[in-house]
């Protein structure tokens, strides 16, 4: 027996026959039954349902979670852009804020700047202060020349003591020059009398009251004080780049602030010049001549010490160029110099010996009892000296006083040191001709002599 299920029109025309036991099959027979509800599924049209119904699922929750992502992300740009917005609105308030605060204390210090050059009151003997701080708070940061004076130990060692104003010093200057006004009629009495003149001569010759004299003088001594006090960094910054040159640091300070008072007296303010531009060169002229003068110990000519560090470069460059000392005749062609000229420079800035230095380590022994004597000191030579003096004198009894005399004094035949013309003018009240026609004359009597012969022994 088989059953046959029917279906609707629009499902298969294919029908599944579900085979029946033989039982009931021999018991009754059925009809077909048509009915009107849908097939019941296999296996494998549930298993497509099923797939279907989940993968309809998963794109419904897909499509939620990124609708969700798309408002969350919505709604976190749009708190940053506020967050954004009000971090520049605080940052342009606490700017405008820092402004006008900086600002203010701007016109403070001008205020207080203004107040004591007014007063003329400082806090002497005090030092500035300043602030270390981060840049959102009050303060600043140090700059790198603030840090180098702070930190350099020369520049506070010689740091000024009270203010240092110096484009407000200028009305200082004709005190200095009413001094040197002054000055200057006491060196002319000085020379007309010989003698120091007293205050009311001074002050007669000044054509001032003695009262006026003593004023000028206490301004001008103050005027000094108060420029050497405010221009002292300008003197030690000089006084520095000469380091090493045979002067200590405090020595040529002490030159450049002699130079500089030198040129506080010469300054016109009426050329439009500040006076620490005018200054600088006459502080730098006085140092530079104070190591000319008195860094050796036995002092060289001007022209010579300018051309030392010439030949000192050059042959400085010339060793490390050659590896070996370099020659005068080298040095001279490197310089463009007259080797002569070469050769007596570095004779001249040779290092001096001390005759007392000991020859070897061990002692005992100096340089000056190993250097041989001048000539001079030998017996036969001063037995030689003393005879040609004796046939000198002779020589010049020949001649009046006057003639005689003049030659002692110009040849320096008694010892001492020989005289010009216009020396022994001025001991004899005589002019300077006067004085060369006497001695012209008393040679002349003493080459036509017969006692010259005698001396000419003494010459080879």
């Amino acid at each position: 027996m088989a059953i046959t299920i029917c279906s609707s029109s629009s499902h298969s025309p294919t029908l599944p026959t579900v085979p029946l036991p033989s039982s009931l099959s021999s018991k009754s027979s059925l009809k077909p039954i048509n009915t009107c509800h849908q097939p019941l599924p296999t296996s494998r049209t549930f298993s497509k349902l099923t797939s279907s119904n989940l993968a309809s699922d998963d794109n419904l929750t897909l499509n939620v979670t990124a609708a969700e992502a798309m408002e969350l992300a919505s709604a976190t740009s749009q708190v940053a852009r506020d967050a954004m917005a009000t971090a520049c609105e605080l940052e342009n308030e606490l700017e405008r804020e820092w402004r006008s605060g900086l600002g203010v204390r701007r016109k403070k210090r001008r205020r207080r700047r203004k107040v004591s050059l007014e007063t003329g009151m400082g806090n002497y003997g005090g030092e500035c202060k300043q602030v270390l701080s981060r840049p959102g708070k009050s303060g600043r940061y140090l700059t790198r020349k603030e840090e180098a004076d702070k930190t350099d130990p020369l520049k506070l060692e010689y740091a000024p003591v009270g203010p240092t104003c110096l484009l407000n010093n200028v009305k200082f200057v004709p005190n200095q020059q009413e001094e040197a006004r002054v000055e200057a009629v006491r060196k002319r009495i000085l020379q007309t009398s010989e003698h120091e003149p007293t205050s009311s001569q001074w002050a007669e010759a000044a054509g001032m009251s003695s009262s006026s004299l003593d004023w000028i003088l206490c301004n001008g001594r103050e005027s000094r004080e108060r420029i050497n006090r405010c221009y002292r960094r300008l003197v030690v910054s000089v006084a520095a780049s000469y380091q090493g040159k045979g002067l200590s640091l405090q020595d040529l300070i002490q030159e450049g602030s002699m130079g500089l008072l030198r040129g506080a007296k010469k300054f016109d303010p009426d050329r439009g010049y500040k006076l620490s531009t005018y200054v600088y060169w006459w502080i730098r002229q006085a140092v530079t001549k104070a190591i000319a003068d008195k860094s050796r110990t036995i002092r060289l000519p001007g022209s010579i010490c300018e051309l030392v560090p010439r030949i000192a470069e050059a042959n400085s460059s010339l060793t490390k160029r050659f590896r070996r000392p370099p020659s005068h005749d080298e040095i001279a062609e490197a310089v463009d110099m007259n080797i002569a000229t070469v050769r007596l420079v570095c004779q001249r800035t040779r290092p001096l010996i001390s005759l007392d230095e000991v020859v070897t380590n061990r002692g005992g022994m100096r340089l000056q009892e190993i250097i041989q004597g001048p000539n001079d000191m030998t017996p036969e030579l001063i037995v030689k000296k003393q005879q040609m003096k004796q046939e000198l004198e002779k020589t010049v009894n020949l001649l009046c006083g006057r003639e005689a005399h003049i030659l002692r004094l110009h040849y320096g035949l008694d010892g001492e040191t020989p005289r010009s013309y216009e020396e022994i003018g001025k001991l004899l009240k005589l002019s300077r001709e006067r004085v060369r026609q006497i001695n012209r004359t008393a040679v002349s009597k003493l080459q036509q002599s017969s006692l010259i012969d005698n001396l000419r022994v003494y010459m080879f």
